[in-house]
């Protein structure tokens, strides 16, 4: 196997981590948001979505078929995109309020990046 599916697998294992880490704290109100958390807000839970797109990324990564290495591609720049909208909603200023950004935030944004490249370049041969 190649480098990159293990990288891109440890990836998915760091975002699961960073989803239970705290993404951000609004200090006025108390409030720590994290990916399965986000109790006084209207975030929902975004977690949830990530594992949602976890479980197909390790799926369609260890599927030999040329349709789950496609699929994979399509699971993971959804996932990527998710995450960069979690970035940009959940850390965005509201009323001149801004809430204060912890590591996992960007965690999330890393880790789906990394397993966006490790979907680009697939462990696949191609049979004669």
């Amino acid at each position: 196997m190649r480098v990159i599916k293990w990288l891109g697998i440890l990836a998915a294992l760091a975002l699961i981590i960073a989803c239970f880490m705290p993404w951000v704290t609004i200090p006025s109100k108390n409030i720590t948001v994290s990916g399965i958390d986000a109790t006084g807000t209207n975030f929902g839970k975004p977690g949830y979505f990530h594992f949602a797109a976890l479980s197909f990324f390790l799926l369609f990564t260890f599927l030999p078929k040329i349709w789950a290495k496609r699929s994979n591609l399509i699971v993971t720049a959804l996932n990527f995109a998710w995450a960069l909208r979690n970035y940009f909603i959940i850390t965005m200023c509201r009323g001149g309020e801004c809430p204060e950004k912890k590591i996992a935030i960007y965690l999330i944004v890393a880790t789906s990046l990394i397993m966006l490249v490790s979907s680009l370049f697939p462990d696949f041969k191609i049979k004669k």
